[in-house]
């Protein structure tokens, strides 16, 4: 796998997560990432969170290709991300089980 840190040397990769991280506003996200990327793009992204979160409560990569529509070979890059990449996805995944639940 290769370093996981590298694009960060590069300018605009870099430029891109400073400014997703100045966006506190659900909306403002939303607004920006549709503006960034295309619907299939962003249900990818979903479907590939979803994919993490089903890997670590055990689900199979059958179950998961089943629910999200990912390719295996998708979930398979999923899975060594999580146990070697950068750790983002854990750190997302452990957040968002520490938060209190939105009344809706």
């Amino acid at each position: 796998m290769e370093n996981v840190n590298d694009i960060w040397n590069e300018a605009l990769p870099s430029r891109f997560a400073r400014e997703l991280c100045m966006i506190s506003d659900e909306g403002l996200m939303q607004a920006f990432l549709r503006d960034v990327m295309t619907e299939r793009e962003l249900r990818e992204a979903g479907a590939r969170l979803r994919a993490a979160e089903m890997l670590r409560t055990g689900a199979t990569y059958a179950q998961i290709v089943a629910e999200t529509k990912l390719s295996s070979r998708t979930v398979a890059r999923i899975s060594e991300w999580l146990k070697g990449g950068a750790g983002g996805y854990a750190s997302v995944l452990d957040r968002a089980h520490t938060k209190p639940a939105q009344v809706g």
